[in-house]
């Protein structure tokens, strides 16, 4: 067995030994235990379920939260020849069909779904079919209400359970407090304890807290003291924008990246920092995910993140290469007033969030018993005008009824156009010998994407209008004609935020918001808040210290490096 996973890892990944503590997360998988893996940042927690997943036979089930993070992970798993889907809210259910159908007939090893997917009688059933594995549950700290991120839908995994009782829970997690540890186990139904976890402490990163008005000129002066990369992390993606703007006239090599980009984008902006091509990234939160820059030499925050779990994460991407980095954060008092009055707008009133429902469902169009599993495109700016609303409450109530598992919001501007061929082989040959005027598209679609009969496929209006040399409106009308004949399955490009709906759409009088739940969380995270004030704040004690004790390491010693042990040198 050993030998086994050496060969894969040394086959997939090109590395010769495993990081502390894989090993024996692997083999206690293999062995069938549940786990529970507490490693930090980069501390390598995919490889804790990829690599015994392909030493099994079967597919291994992915949990995860987030859409790009599941997409960041299929693109790599496929990079290295390793059969990986993902089923997100962006297909719809013929899409999602035939991907399901995939899974259960060929050799995928490895399935992504959100934790709203595995609600659906469809995911359930073709679940049923599969030979499963291993089961994987990533930011596993989101099945605990005493966690920073809880989803209620986290609470649905243990269907898997029923589903295949017999096949192993591996949980990850790079930041949970005791409390969130217990309750995971337990959420999960794990057999019997069994955590593997690493120190969260950091040797190479050295945390300061700066009180300076004068931030433009701190982040230029550390940028050309420090050679390699950096990450500026700011709360608003206009700030990403006048941040990077400002600086770049001061001669640094910078750019900006926030959810609000198109994908390609993104993208772009992404691989030109990967690559050096650009020294610093100026971001929201949007930007770290999955992504591993060994050279990053210091993150700094121009805000305060919402939880010390979330702070230690994002300061967490840097140093990856062991060697000495920094992560600075930037305040003020007005910075420190801002947060406050950010955590009382983060809990509108019960009424405002039934409001707020209310006119989603009405823009929408959406009947009373429908919209189960189906996305619709969120026009934010129509809700604010007629409902009389403010931008900033809608999105509070949105992330208030996500938690409550009524509804999935993904903000990420500029989604593809995605296609699959709905009917037979023939029905579409049929099709196309007597619309000879469509001929030209069907001919262009199968010449440009190879497994549109098989999976959705993502396509571009503007690369297909070219080949046959049609306007591009032409195209997209065409297309919309295909799929009103009920023979693809087509879903257009859009440029606003996308709200699935995990419900139906219910009656006002029927969407119930437990006020006991509603003051727990509102409980939970006043204290997470107080936690992150109170470390940046404080000038009696080690940076490094004080984020291990939070963790639960109670026998941690000072850093020597952080801010205030230099001061007490």
């Amino acid at each position: 067995m050993s030998n086994n996973i050496d060969h894969i890892l040394k086959s997939y990944w090109g590395f010769d030994t495993f990081r502390p503590q894989q090993r024996e997360i692997i083999e206690d998988v293999l062995n069938g235990n549940d786990t529970l893996a507490l490693l930090p940042t980069g501390g390598g927690k995919s490889i804790c379920f990829q690599v015994p997943a392909l030493a099994l036979d079967g597919i291994c089930i992915v949990v995860s939260p987030l859409i790009a993070l599941m997409k960041d992970q299929v693109q790599n798993l496929r990079s290295r020849d390793i059969k990986a889907l993902s089923i997100t809210s962006e297909f719809g259910p013929k899409e999602v069909d035939a991907l399901f159908d995939r899974c259960i007939f060929e050799n995928i090893k490895f399935l992504y779904l959100s934790p709203e997917r595995l609600q659906s009688e469809m995911a359930k059933v073709r679940i049923a079919k599969m030979k499963v594995s291993l089961i994987a549950v990533d930011e596993a700290h989101c099945i605990s209400e005493w966690g920073y991120d809880f989803r209620p839908s986290y609470l649905k995994i243990s269907l898997l359970r029923e589903i295949h009782p017999k096949v192993p829970i591996i949980a990850l997690t790079a930041s949970a407090t005791p409390p969130v540890v217990k309750d995971i186990q337990s959420k999960l139904e794990f057999s019997k304890p069994n955590i593997h976890s690493q120190s969260f402490k950091r040797e190479n990163l050295a945390y300061f807290v700066d009180w300076d008005e004068d931030k433009l000129g701190k982040i230029e002066r550390i940028a050309r003291k420090q050679k390699g990369s950096g990450i500026v992390y700011t709360r608003s993606r206009y700030g990403t924008e006048r941040i990077s703007r400002e600086l770049k006239k001061r001669g640094l090599s910078i750019d900006f990246y926030h959810a609000g980009l198109a994908p390609e984008i993104r993208s772009t902006k992404q691989n030109d920092w990967m690559a050096g091509k650009t020294q610093i990234i100026v971001a929201t939160n949007a930007f770290g995910m999955g992504i591993d820059k060994p050279d990053v030499r210091f993150v700094i925050h121009m805000d305060l993140p919402d939880t010390l779990e979330n702070y230690y994460q994002e300061c967490g991407r840097g140093g990856r290469d062991g060697k000495k980095a920094f992560a600075v954060s930037l305040l003020t008092e007005k910075d420190i007033t801002s947060f406050k009055e950010k955590l009382i707008e983060t809990f509108p009133s019960l009424p405002d969030i039934k409001r707020v429902y209310t006119a989603i469902g009405n823009v929408l169009q959406l009947a009373i018993g429908s919209g189960l599993d189906e996305s619709f495109p969120l026009d934010v700016k129509q809700i604010s005008q007629q409902y009389e609303l403010k931008d900033r409450l809608i999105f509070q109530c949105i992330k208030f009824l996500e938690r409550e598992g009524y509804v999935r919001l993904d903000d990420t501007k500029g989604r593809l156009s995605s296609l699959i061929i709905s009917c037979t082989n023939e029905e579409f040959y049929q099709f196309k010998l007597q619309n000879q005027k469509i001929e030209p598209l069907i001919n262009g679609l199968l010449r440009s994407y190879s497994r549109l009969f098989e999976e959705p496929s993502r396509i571009n209006e503007w690369t297909i209008a070219k080949r046959i040399r049609w306007p591009k409106d032409k195209v997209v009308n065409a297309l919309t004609h295909l799929a009103q004949s009920k023979l693809v399955e087509y879903q257009q490009a859009t440029q606003l935020p996308t709200i699935t709906y995990t419900k139906e759409r219910l009656d006002n009088k029927n969407v119930r918001i437990s006020d006991e739940h509603y003051k727990l969380r509102k409980h939970v995270v006043i204290e997470k808040a107080e936690a992150m004030l109170h470390f940046a704040h404080s000038q009696s004690k080690c940076r490094s210290r004080m984020i291990l004790e939070y963790f639960g390491e109670t026998n941690a010693s000072n850093c020597d490096q952080c801010d205030y042990c230099l001061s007490n040198k």
